[in-house]
């Protein structure tokens, strides 16, 4: 199944499959949750301000695709929710699902950051198992990512996901974003503050939805 997203449907999918492996009891996502999660400052790039009505759209637009899905209210839910489905569409395991989540999120990443990056999403003991998930992915009939060389002022070879088509090198090294020190746990306090905001604003939603004042 060759795929070829374009940049708003990549950050739709990627935010989706963040937020099933990382934060399951918040998982399918409103339209609300869906959207502050493509608009988060932390673990993106690039940082972006889609409105509710194009993030929407993208979904609607990944389901004619396969890949995402609705939920309908049910079960005590009154708000419509959306999954993904890439991992069913390409037959994907946890892992391999992790690995291009992060990639589809945040760009072009070595091994270390690969690992440093799934922490909360999946389990890689050694770089010897990031490296061997990402030799699945890149030698499949239809590739999923490809190895990067090193380029000059880098250490190490990097990896891309070629879920929006072929990768060009060239472009990859003129967006780059300049390094940046940050610390997991700084990462994930900022996580946290953004899905109780999403928390917060489908409480609004339920509240208006009953006849109460949000």
């Amino acid at each position: 199944m060759a795929l070829e997203l374009g940049p708003e449907e990549m950050r739709v999918l990627g935010s989706l499959i963040e937020k099933e492996l990382t934060t399951p009891q918040q998982y399918p996502l409103t339209l609300n949750a869906l959207t502050l999660a493509c608009n988060q400052s932390s673990n993106r790039y690039p940082v972006v301000d889609y409105d509710e009505r194009l993030v929407e759209s993208t979904v609607l637009g990944l389901k004619d695709k396969g890949l995402t899905r609705i939920v309908h209210p049910s079960h005590g839910r009154s708000v419509t929710r959306y999954r993904q489905v890439l991992h069913e569409a390409l037959y994907l395991e946890r892992p391999q699902l992790a690995v291009l989540g992060v990639l589809l999120l945040r760009g072009p990443q070595t091994l270390n950051e690969l690992k440093t990056r799934t922490e909360r999403a999946a389990e890689f003991a050694e770089l010897s198992e990031v490296e061997r998930t990402l030799d699945g992915l890149a030698g499949r009939e239809e590739p999923l990512v490809v190895r990067i060389s090193r380029q000059p002022g880098q250490r190490e070879d990097r990896y891309a996901h070629l879920l929006g088509g072929e990768v060009d090198v060239s472009q990859i090294e003129a967006a780059a974003p300049a390094p940046v020190r940050s610390t997991a746990r700084v990462d994930e306090l900022t996580d946290l503050r953004e899905e109780v905001a999403a928390l917060r604003r489908d409480l609004d939603d339920l509240r208006r939805e009953l006849g109460f004042d949000a």
